[in-house]
């Protein structure tokens, strides 16, 4: 074991080595190797807004002035299409770096998930307690889902930065992003696979953890019969840890292209631009942090200050690559170090990727509100506690979808008929917020699964 920690505290400050070159290099990659194509993007985006603020104006579409501007904006995204080409082939060589790691880890996250899930479920034994675990950490979830999305909307509300920072507003509401409401079936659908295999391939986490309870669930029941299995499935679920093991050593390189390719695309220029957004929103995350762990430490006492050592590592991988899903092996591995259960973590774990996103919940209300007071929208208490509703109902149905905080966001400023031009207004800094929330994800993962065990210490030496 003490081997075990020298080789993590290495590894962690490789990790951290990797994220300062990536950021240092990141910086004058922006001003020096990609600053012409960086120059015509901001350029054109600026341009295209004021074409597009212009256009609002003329109300003869016929005139003269009113083709100008059109072919003006037709040039200018043409101009924006071809710079944003040429400067993703310009660090393709580094963001190829964490992608091929990201790629790595998915290939292993099915596998875990369903390997130690069905050891987990099998090894509570009876639908009683699997029932009794899924209770308290629904309950866990949706209070910290809840605190997530109102501390956002407390803190909009009295920082009020839609106000304070006075952005020339987009008026084009095309943004790229889908805006599927929700429906109950949709989300049933989400929940329920019609093939464990297409759910695997596609990452599905939620309907692999369904798969896998109700695998669970039939193979204990079997009783020495399951037992075969269920030592087969706890043997795949080491080697999968061990292949683990192997992929990390990557992450130090890893992260070292992800953030190099992140601050080349943004450089100081929007860090200036909206450096009272970002600083008040992770001013945002810090106070959620404080807020999950003094509630672990009720459950967890002194120990929780024993979990920051042990979660440190996934919250700087989910950090510096923008993914929680990065960080999943290695926080299933260090909640086991820390002594949790390995059925508790193997349960909890895998459902928090899909209902306790609390990073991404926090953001969604950051956001929407943002872009509301950024077009002087002012809405009502009844009417922020209904948008608070309906992301928590919203939320639980997009795991796994691409930039799925937006997606929810957009999907909600349609539902309370604000402009959902104003996602233009975080597009930018997405992926520098993106990381603060992936942090985020993991710390609220890791406590549920800490708070759950404990909860369970007392039942599980007695069933024993």
């Amino acid at each position: 074991m003490p081997l075990q920690r020298k080789n993590s505290s290495r590894l962690t400050l490789y990790i951290l080595a990797g994220l300062l070159l990536g950021i240092a290099l990141g910086f004058w990659l922006n001003g020096s190797y990609v600053q012409e194509e960086n120059r015509i993007i901001h350029a054109s985006q600026d341009y295209l807004i004021k074409d597009r603020i212009s256009l609002k104006s003329i109300a003869d579409t016929n005139s003269p002035i009113y083709k100008i501007i059109r072919k003006d904006i037709v040039l200018q995204s043409e101009m924006k299409k071809n710079a944003t080409a040429l400067l993703d082939k310009k660090l393709e060589p580094f963001s190829l770096l964490g992608d091929l790691f990201l790629r790595l880890i998915k290939m292993i996250i099915a596998p875990l998930v369903f390997s130690t899930l069905v050891v987990g479920v099998a090894k509570l034994g009876d639908i009683k307690s699997v029932g009794r675990i899924g209770a308290k950490t629904l309950v866990w979830f949706v209070s910290a889902s809840i605190t997530s999305l109102f501390l956002g909307m407390l803190l909009v509300n009295i920082l009020k930065p839609g106000e304070a920072m006075h952005l020339v507003l987009p008026f084009d509401n095309d943004v790229g992003l889908s805006k599927g409401g929700f429906t109950v079936r949709d989300f049933l659908y989400h929940v329920f696979p019609t093939s464990v295999i297409d759910a695997m391939a596609r990452n599905e986490i939620l309907q692999i953890v369904v798969f896998a309870i109700l695998f669970g669930m039939a193979t204990a029941a079997l009783g020495e019969k399951g037992k075969m299995i269920t030592q087969f499935f706890d043997s795949v679920s080491d080697i999968i840890l061990k292949m683990t093991g192997y992929i990390m050593k990557l992450a130090p390189i890893a992260v070292f292209g992800a953030i190099c390719a992140v601050i080349a695309r943004q450089g100081p220029g929007i860090l200036q631009t909206y450096f009272v957004f970002i600083i008040e929103f992770y001013a945002g995350l810090f106070i959620l942090w404080v807020i999950l762990f003094l509630a672990g430490a009720l459950f967890a006492g002194k120990d929780i200050l024993r979990l920051i050592h042990h979660i440190r590592e996934p919250i700087l991988l989910a950090f510096s690559t923008s993914s929680s899903e990065a960080a999943f092996p290695k926080t299933l591995l260090e909640l086991e170090r820390f002594g949790c259960e390995p059925r508790i973590v193997s349960f909890v774990l895998p459902l928090g990727y899909s209902f306790n996103l609390d990073g991404s919940m926090m953001y969604m209300t950051f956001a929407s509100l943002f872009i509301a007071q950024s077009y002087g929208i002012h809405l009502d208490f009844a009417s922020q506690v209904s948008m608070l509703f309906v992301l928590m109902l919203t939320s639980k149905g997009v795991a796994g979808v691409p930039r799925a905080s937006l997606v929810v966001v957009a999907a909600t400023l349609a539902t309370f008929n604000l402009p959902e031009a104003g996602l233009a207004l975080l597009l930018g800094i997405d992926p520098l917020l993106d990381m603060g929330r992936s942090a985020t994800n993991v710390v609220g993962n890791s406590i549920a699964a800490v708070v759950v065990n404990k909860t369970e210490a007392g039942k599980s030496r007695h069933e024993n």
